[in-house]
């Protein structure tokens, strides 16, 4: 007598199915950035192919099932274009991929190279510094990079110039960097990042600017502090700070004060909120500008950082992979201080000049100061 399946069975294997179809249709234009992720993890973490697919999926699966549950989500069906095909919370999920990670800023292939050997979690290519106009970088470029290496990939564009983030879009880039550092193309207005399936990047100086840009659609935020790589670190710890303390003083504060704060700030009431209920920015949270050495790497770190973008200048020396290498691994073991001092032992002067004036140079005159 055959015997017939069960309801419960019948129910559970048709749940399956319809979660399994949902999954694969969520996350089909969002596969190839997972792949230079699963290919980072074979190669530096030296797991197998096998689970390092696995890791890659799993946060994919994590992403879509905060974005079912309303924890990463942070807009309104009317504020993204079409939520199935970009569906925030798994580029912030993507963005996630690179936290504890040195991001290396490469201009030709073979310092791609060695930021990769040297185990940075993803490279960002930018236009070789020259007189004129700073643009996005040549396409044929990050082609050829891409190419070269198996790790993720990330190219700038000017800000508000939206056919230069639909061209590296299209070539096929991991992450858009929107960067402030590169000549503006609209003053006045950033691009709506919703439109895009790749996750995008952009930069701050305050907390209200970087929910602003949040919620524009980014799904990183890079504190940035030196803009002219001089290797001054200050100000990039003084923007970090001002971050950092503006969200402590948010997650003290009563509910009734936090209508007054976004107001103070500039930036929408909901993401400010939900600030205040993580403690920490919605989205990942790296700095970038002056980081030259070990020392800096870690220092961001321990200020609260999920990781740091390195200049192309720490490439100008004669063992620029001992340098990348250095800095990586000063932010995975930023809490250690032997083997951040092993890390800073035997590396060239990574910046000439002084970083202090007469005008940041306290005097005490007299007791009193004290």
């Amino acid at each position: 007598m055959e015997s017939k399946p069960s309801e419960l069975s019948t129910f559970s294997t048709k749940t399956h199915t319809d979660t399994s179809s949902k999954f694969l249709e969520q996350t089909k234009s969002h596969r190839t950035f997972l792949l230079p992720f699963i290919s980072f993890l074979h190669q530096q973490i030296q797991i197998s192919p096998f689970e390092a697919y696995i890791s890659g999926s799993g946060i994919l699966t994590n992403s879509l099932q905060m974005e079912e549950d309303g924890a990463v989500t942070l807009y309104s069906g009317s504020a993204i274009t079409d939520t199935k095909k970009n569906p925030f919370s798994i580029k912030v999920g993507i963005a996630q991929m690179l936290r504890g990670g040195a991001i290396a800023e490469v201009t030709i292939v073979d310092q791609a190279k060695i930021a990769e050997s040297a185990g940075a979690c993803c490279i960002v290519v930018s236009d070789p510094k020259g007189p004129g106009i700073s643009r996005m970088p040549d396409p044929s470029l990050i082609k050829e990079i891409k190419q070269a290496v198996s790790i993720p990939v990330m190219a700038k564009f000017r800000v508000g110039h939206f056919v230069e983030a639909q061209i590296l879009e299209a070539i096929g880039v991991n992450y858009i960097d929107e960067n402030e550092i590169l000549a503006l193309a609209d003053e006045d207005n950033f691009v709506n990042k919703h439109n895009f399936r790749a996750p995008f990047v952009c930069g701050c100086r305050d907390l209200g600017e970087a929910l602003r840009r949040v919620r524009e659609g980014a799904a990183m935020i890079r504190t940035q502090g030196d803009l002219l790589g001089t290797g001054d670190i200050v100000e990039t710890v003084r923007n970090v700070r001002k971050v950092m303390g503006d969200i402590r003083i948010l997650s003290n504060m009563d509910e009734d004060e936090v209508f007054t704060f976004s107001k103070k700030i500039a930036a929408p009431y909901d993401i400010v909120a939900q600030t205040k209920q993580m403690g920490r920015l919605p989205v990942v949270h790296f700095a970038s500008g002056g980081i030259v050495t070990p020392a800096d790497a870690a220092l961001m770190m321990q200020l609260g950082c999920d990781g740091v973008f390195v200049g192309s200048d720490v490439f100008n020396c004669s063992d620029p992979y001992k340098n990348v290498r250095a800095i990586v691994q000063a932010v995975r073991n930023y809490n250690d201080p032997h083997i951040l001092a092993a890390a800073s032992s035997g590396l060239e002067e990574a910046m000439g000049g002084l970083n202090v004036n007469e005008n940041r140079v306290e005097r005490f005159v007299n007791a009193e100061t004290y």
